[in-house]
């Protein structure tokens, strides 16, 4: 009976008795859940244009905030540092559309995946190399985001916002507003989605694959700096970020492969009702840190009854 309290009812009761700490536990999952959700489009963009599952996602992550930071080391400065990291994500890749992805044009989707794989170790390698494996500090104040707090009194209680995370939830709102007007207004946005929806179909119109390639996993790029700086200055520049970077996985699995809208809302989902569980159920019954496997259980369970994710097309096979 006392089981059943813990998990049916204080919960609940705690929610109510403290709702500006409710929104404060919120707000955090909704900061992380944008984060989320911006890694999940890199991933969405690459699968919709050529049908790999691109594994150096999180890698890219990492690699765009150790260039940026990196180049700031060398006396660049913090905005000509971010130029410059948008010009190494587009030299690396027109590198992987050529040297890996034309090569292989017409391989098992596997081989593809594999390969990515081989992405991943390259960049591991290659940023140990150039930039060492210590942690560095994000350039937060160099890049001019704010390192304040507002205080609000919800209720009669108290919920702190950082500068940082607003900043951080405004600018990948913008990002993802921009994406959103270039998928469905430009002519390069409309040959990435027909790519999507039909492959045959678009090659036979003359669109051109490896440009598109080229384009996406640059535009993947773009968010994989955004998403690094974001990261970065909540907890520094480290590898480990690869694998906070790996959470858009089951928002993948959440919101489903192909889905744009999925891959945003599936990231929200997951970072709010993640801190929620943490907070509520997951300290009091578990002992805490089920962060680290709550997206993954909650997103095994969607795909039992949903293969495809709550927002992925329903696959019809004929037989």
């Amino acid at each position: 009976m006392e089981l059943l309290n813990e998990i049916f009812v204080a919960p609940f009761a705690d929610m109510v008795a403290a709702p500006d700490f409710l929104l404060q536990v919120l707000w955090e999952g909704l900061v992380s859940g944008v984060l989320y959700a911006l890694i999940a489009l890199g991933f969405v963009l690459i699968f919709r244009s050529s049908r790999i599952l691109n594994f150096a996602q999180g890698i890219m992550v990492v690699f765009a905030a150790l260039t940026m930071v990196g180049l700031h080391e060398k006396g660049v400065p913090a905005w000509i540092a971010v130029a410059l990291t948008l010009v190494v994500m587009f030299g690396l890749a027109v590198a992987i559309e050529r040297a890996v992805l034309r090569p292989l044009v017409g391989q098992p989707d596997i081989i593809l995946f594999m390969a990515t794989i081989g992405i991943t170790l390259f960049l591991i390698g290659a940023g140990e190399i150039i930039f060492g494996g210590e942690n560095k500090v994000m350039i937060t104040e160099e890049l001019g985001i704010p390192t304040g707090d507002t205080v609000l009194e919800p209720w009669g209680g108290l919920l702190i916002l950082q500068h940082g995370d607003i900043t951080v939830v405004l600018v990948a709102a913008a990002l993802v507003l921009a994406l959103l007007l270039f998928l469905g207004k430009t002519r390069m946005g409309r040959a990435i989605r027909a790519l999507g929806d039909d492959h045959q179909a678009a090659l036979s119109v003359g669109i051109s694959l490896q440009t598109i390639w080229v384009l996406v996993w640059f535009i993947a790029g773009i968010i994989a700096l955004v998403t690094g700086i974001a990261w970065g200055s909540r907890a520094g520049v480290s590898f480990a970020l690869e694998v906070i970077a790996y959470k858009a996985l089951p928002v993948l699995m959440l919101g489903g492969l192909e889905s744009i809208s999925g891959a945003i809302i599936g990231g929200l989902m997951i970072g709010m009702l993640e801190k929620l569980f943490e907070i509520y159920w997951g300290g009091p019954l578990l002992g805490g840190n089920t962060e680290s496997w709550f997206a993954y259980v909650l997103a095994l369970l969607v795909l039992l009854f949903r293969p495809q994710g709550l927002f992925g097309e329903k696959i019809i096979e004929r037989v």
